[in-house]
């Protein structure tokens, strides 16, 4: 009986040494077909990239062409009354094809030119161009820069006397009339009856000559900014066939582009032009903060007064009641800003933009409501106070520094509780959460440079060797950054989660850290102390709602939407050892010294420079902020 039970035992061993042997090979097999996905994916966008690339050379040769029966008129055009001697990439090709009377869609980054694209033919045709446009601080910017101009152009809002809407519905159709070019709001074209009249009228007398569609990524689901009242421009193509139609955007995937396509009823000869999405005049930087709303502030404030008195810039909030909040903050520290968001009135918005504009305001301090199109060249910087609800918003907000194209900065203050609260506002959204994560990834992401970040996310091609020096990512010293195996402290957060679930306990993410490190609930504590930062928890949790360990729900109350964690759909894996979690962590002592290492302290600052000079990093004696000068002025005193 014992050597029965003895060889039983042994089998037991066996396949207990069969199942462990198992696990690796499954976790090894798992990593493999994780690389295998990720290679394949990267595969079929170089596919895409290709086929693009290749249709995209062979359209731009062609309407590179200076023999159209317009090409004079263009030309002079853009001297006598746009005061410009070239045009840029992609503008010419663009003109041309519109005025060709082809659909197009128009792919740019913010501050490359787009607004010639249509600007230019609405001037040198016969009869006005429809504009729809989603803000109307947008359509104020450029109707400032057409005046300026001497350009015939108007635009209908909500705020739109009635006198004024009848008079501009008259010049609409009236062929040879003076009218250039008319802004709209999409709203106006879905909810207005008599609007809708008057255009078939003008389509009929021939007086529209084409029909522009601005910030065209808004009508499709898949993109970062849906606006459904978009979905209506469908109607455009089928009540118009003969105009052409023109999108512009800054931001558009390949399935975002489909999806416009599809939705706007435009044919699959609908030609694309598409730009690079690198902006090498920015400066990219992501600060972690565990600072409370003042005293971010307060260090927002010092940086502005310290790297750029007297420089226009803007920065980000995520409400409204923050952008009050943080303008009135900046005002005490003697920084002459102003908020601006979707409920201050039409005619407080268009004074705010007009002094910004001119420079009687130094910063705007706005939500989303605010930027757009917005043409101000020399915005010196862009602050998010908090964290953008994705890639593409983040590239067009920041995208409105240096399109003069002297070097700009884009700091990004990243708190853990941001996510939480972008989570709680998108998550209903077909990609919101997505776009969330893609966004959480930037932030905590210390080797891999931003622009790669940025690139990927827009399916454009980067080679691996790109080092863009204009990064905090591309400044850290590479032997500093050590790669730890961080499954240990999954496993306790995973704990802990169990543990609160055991007993119907609700936590959020700030409850579930605090009890981590050993200062909530008693009976939910770990048995052994946390020997963590506040702020490596942070990086950590991050990691494991990355790595999907940790998921999110979402809890509604009569005033907001709360959001709690729990084990996700891989923390058994986690806890059977069949995957790994590794997080990079920088060798440092103290958060700030990293900076030190690839930075010498500043007391003067230097004005900016072209991009395409050498450039260096320094950083600021008051706020530790960096500061990109020029090489030329390397004997400042230190």
């Amino acid at each position: 009986m014992a050597e029965d039970i003895a060889a039983i035992q042994d089998q037991i061993s066996k396949i207990d040494l069969n199942i462990e042997n198992l696990k690796k090979n499954l976790c090894a097999l798992l990593k493999e077909r994780e690389a295998l996905v990720i290679k394949k994916e990267a595969l079929h966008k170089q596919i895409n990239l290709s086929t693009q690339n290749k249709d995209h050379k062979q359209s731009s040769i062609y309407w590179l062409n200076k023999s159209f029966p317009w090409s004079e008129k263009i030309v002079n055009c853009l001297l006598s009354t746009f005061k410009i001697n070239n045009f840029r990439p992609l503008q010419l090709e663009t003109i041309n094809a519109t005025l060709a009377k082809k659909d197009c869609i128009l792919v740019m980054p913010t501050g490359s030119g787009k607004s010639l694209c249509f600007q230019l033919p609405a001037v040198v045709s016969d009869g006005f161009t429809l504009v729809v446009s989603p803000l109307v601080s947008l359509m104020e910017d450029q109707l400032i820069g057409l005046r300026e101009l001497k350009i015939e152009a108007a635009m209908l809002d909500a705020s739109s006397p009635k006198a004024y809407i009848t008079n501009i519905q008259n010049q609409m159709i009236t062929q040879n009339g003076s009218l250039k070019l008319l802004y709209v709001t999409p709203e106006r074209l879905a909810k207005s009856k008599r609007f809708m009249a008057k255009l078939e009228k003008a389509y009929s007398v021939g007086s529209i000559n084409r029909i522009v569609i601005d910030e065209v990524h808004c009508a499709s689901h898949w993109g970062h900014d849906f606006r459904p009242d978009y979905k209506y421009l469908g109607i455009l193509k089928r009540q118009f066939p003969l105009l052409p139609i023109l999108g512009l955007t800054a931001t558009a995937s390949k399935k975002v582009l489909d999806d416009i396509k599809d939705i706007l009823n435009l044919k699959s000869d609908c030609l694309l032009f598409r730009g690079s999405f690198n902006r090498p005049n920015l400066f990219y930087e992501v600060k972690h903060t565990l600072l409370s709303p003042s005293e971010l502030v307060n260090e927002i404030a010092t940086c502005i007064k310290s790297r750029f008195k007297e420089e226009s810039g803007i920065v980000y909030c995520f409400s409204r009641k923050d952008s009050e909040e943080v303008s009135t903050l900046l005002n005490r520290h003697g920084i002459n800003s102003h908020c601006y968001h979707a409920d201050i009135s039409s005619d407080v918005k268009t004074k705010v933009h007009q002094l910004w504009i001119k420079g009687d305001i130094q910063v705007i301090v706005a939500t989303i409501a605010f930027g757009m199109g917005i043409d101000k060249p020399n915005v010196r910087f862009v602050i998010h106070y908090s964290l953008s609800k994705s890639i593409e918003n983040y590239y067009q907000e920041s995208g409105r520094a240096g399109r003069d194209g002297h070097n700009a900065y884009c700091i990004l203050y990243f708190r853990f509780q941001d996510i939480f609260r972008q989570m709680s506002m998108v998550f209903s959204e077909k990609t919101g959460l997505e776009k969330v994560y893609q966004m959480l990834r930037y932030c905590i992401e210390k080797k891999q440079c931003r622009r790669n970040i940025i690139s990927l996310d827009f399916e454009e091609a980067w080679k691996t060797s790109d080092s863009c020096k204009m990064c905090d990512n591309c400044f850290i010293e590479k032997s500093r950054l050590e790669t730890r195996d961080i499954r240990q402290y999954g496993l306790t957060v995973v704990s802990i989660l169990k543990s609160a679930t055991a007993v119907d306990e609700k936590l959020t993410p700030l409850k579930l850290i605090d009890i981590w490190l050993g200062k909530g609930k008693s009976s939910l504590r770990p048995i052994s102390v946390c020997t963590l930062s506040r702020e490596e928890c942070e990086f950590v949790l991050s990691k494991l709602l990355l790595e999907r360990v940790v998921r999110e729900e979402f809890h509604f109350t009569p005033y907001s939407t709360i959001t709690y964690l729990v084990p996700g759909q891989h923390s058994e894996h986690l806890i059977q050892n069949i995957i790994s979690i590794h997080h990079d962590i920088l060798m440092s002592n103290d958060i700030q010294s990293d900076k030190l290492a690839y930075t010498s302290k500043r007391k003067s600052i230097a004005k900016p420079e072209k991009s395409s000079k050498k450039s260096k990093i320094t950083e600021t004696e008051s706020s530790n902020c960096l500061v990109l000068i020029n090489d030329s002025e390397n004997e400042l005193s230190s």
